[in-house]
């Protein structure tokens, strides 16, 4: 009899374990915070088919921000814990702001370009001349590093350049090459690929700049991982699915990715950006063209993070380096 009753107090506790569990991940509140480009095109196809709530979570917010580092900025608030965002921005933020974080899965690599008006630039060293007006989004944003990647990589004058270059976010640069404003401009996906219908034309991309350069990356809040890992495991889980199914499907992923950005006029996305967005005009013929030009995986190589931490720092846009280990949590990855 006292067996009986010591299996049956097991069984309650088991129970009650099991489904205390079940009941505090769907009950567990998420914000997240996307970028607004194809960047986090799994996260908009995830939103669009339903996936989170397939999978018993919860948003609460979900909101989009036009640079990685407007949305790093978002993370030190208490209601964002989740994040599909630029390494550099998530790097930044992990070390300046002491935003506790970690990247637990790729998203994509590259993505970024140099557009230029072909009648004045024929060539990356013509960014030196007098007069050339030259479009960036500011210090510490990941087109910003790639900027300094290319005077690096072609020995290009630093302070010629510097000195003229206008810190604008991207739509604004793109609204400005429309305007005869800029003679080239850094841009990531989707805005370069945009630049390109108003004349210009794509002088680099990243892959030109920065072999197996990562591109953005899936971060959540360390207190996450801590309190609630299932939630973290179908997030990745999410992610995958969703990656996948944009490289299986590079057409329908560009008109579900371009019919979610031209949701800006609702309640998914700020004022301000719907404006943009109207004038801009973000098609699913140019997005199916910004994709192509980004590798859609999961992913990612500590040792590029390294490099990327170490190059930020060598910019002084951070204090001082650290471990790729320190930021980066892989376990949830399945391979």
């Amino acid at each position: 009899m006292k067996k009986l009753f010591t299996v049956f107090i097991l069984s309650g506790v088991l129970f009650f374990t099991f489904f205390g569990e079940c009941f505090s991940e769907k009950e567990i509140t998420i914000g997240m915070a996307v970028e607004f480009m194809d960047h986090a095109a799994c996260a908009y196809i995830s939103q669009d088919k339903g996936w989170f709530e397939e999978e018993g979570l919860n948003l609460t917010a979900y909101e989009s921000y036009v640079t990685g580092m407007a949305l790093a900025s978002a993370l030190a608030r208490g209601d964002i814990q989740v994040a599909y965002t630029c390494l550099i921005p998530a790097i930044n933020v992990y070390a300046n702001a002491k935003v506790p974080i970690k990247i637990v899965a790729g998203t994509h690599k590259y993505g970024y370009g140099l557009v230029v008006n072909p009648k004045k630039v024929k060539s990356v060293k013509d960014l030196e001349e007098p007069g050339i007006r030259i479009g960036c989004v500011r210090e510490g944003g990941a087109v910003d590093v790639l900027l300094h990647r290319a005077i690096d990589k072609y020995n290009l004058d630093e302070k010629k350049i510097l000195s003229r270059i206008q810190r604008m976010n991207p739509p604004k640069q793109v609204l400005a090459i429309n305007a005869g404003q800029l003679d080239a401009a850094f841009l990531p996906e989707q805005w370069a690929t945009m630049a390109e219908k108003s004349g210009f034309k794509m002088l680099l991309i990243s892959q030109d700049v920065w072999p197996a350069m990562q591109g953005s990356v899936l971060v959540v809040k360390e207190e996450l991982i801590r309190d609630h890992p299932k939630v973290v495991e179908k997030l990745v889980k999410i992610s995958q699915k969703a990656t996948d199914w944009i490289n299986q499907n590079p057409l329908e992923a560009a008109e579900i990715v371009a019919r979610q950005l031209q949701k800006a006029g609702g309640s998914l996305f700020p004022v301000e950006i719907a404006d943009i967005t109207i004038k801009t005009e973000i098609t699913s013929e140019v997005l199916l063209k910004s994709m192509n030009r980004l590798e859609y995986t999961t992913d990612i190589d500590s040792v590029v993070v390294q490099e990327t931490i170490d190059y930020v720092t060598q910019l002084g846009y951070i204090k001082s380096s650290f471990k790729a280990g320190d930021i980066l949590n892989l376990s949830f990855i399945k391979p």
